[in-house]
């Protein structure tokens, strides 16, 4: 059964940096592409970030680029997304999920919800002084 979890999240001054981890179970990562999304209260969820199966083509949404950086670890299973330069507006809880066609990223930098069919739990990141 295929399953995705998220961790990393935390609590970090404006200015800090933080890396997600979203670590596979049930397939093999190297074989999907692997978006990256959040969701801040009050807000629909949104696209982050996204790497092809092949790992040499990414996506950034404008809100993220240049701070962000999604990269992967095939022999540990896992995706990361690297934070940097967090603003308050970064504040939101984080999901890695697989898209519905495994090998693309659906969307480009415009990444859509309805394109991935397998989500993990979220992880809570709060970027405040």
């Amino acid at each position: 059964q295929l399953q995705l979890v998220e961790s990393g999240g935390g609590l970090v001054q404006p200015g800090g940096s933080l890396r997600l981890s979203c670590a596979a179970s049930g397939f093999t990562m190297a074989y999907y592409a692997i978006g990256w999304f959040r969701q801040a209260p009050g807000k629909e969820r949104e696209g982050v970030s996204c790497m092809f199966n092949s790992g040499g083509s990414t996506h950034y949404a404008d809100s993220v680029k240049g701070r962000f950086t999604i990269s992967r670890d095939n022999a540990k299973n896992t995706v990361y997304l690297q934070m940097n330069s967090l603003k308050p507006e970064d504040t939101a809880v984080y999901y890695c999920a697989v898209p519905r066609v495994p090998i693309l990223c659906p969307g480009g930098n415009s990444l859509r919800t309805s394109d991935f069919g397998s989500w993990g739990q979220g992880t809570q990141v709060t970027v405040s002084s």
